[in-house]
């Protein structure tokens, strides 16, 4: 059985909470392929390249992650308020739900 909901608020929090992790993980996939094209160049540029590719290929790894997680949740506190007094000017967010029984 389907039926229509609406939401009409968000947990400023919760949506924070939630952008942070799902930016955290884009910071560590982004963080882990900048850290590999470091290494290829820094491999390919010689000897004191390859130390440099090697630091800023791991900082990436660990700063990039920790950067958009903040940055997320900065983003989804920003996003969940706004949101909150709109849903309650014009109505909330129609989603489609099935039950099951």
């Amino acid at each position: 059985m389907t039926q229509m909901v609406q939401i009409t608020r968000i947990g400023v929090l919760s949506l924070g909470k939630i952008f942070g992790i799902l930016y955290a993980f884009f910071g560590l996939v982004l963080g882990a392929l900048m850290s590999l094209v470091f290494l290829v160049s820094g491999a390919m540029v010689g000897d004191t390249g390859g130390v440099m590719g090697f630091l800023f290929g791991a900082g990436a790894i660990i700063t990039l992650p920790i950067f958009y997680g903040i940055m997320g949740f900065i983003s989804g506190i920003l996003m969940a308020i706004p949101y909150n007094m709109i849903a309650n000017w014009i109505g909330g967010l129609e989603v489609e739900v099935e039950t099951k029984e």
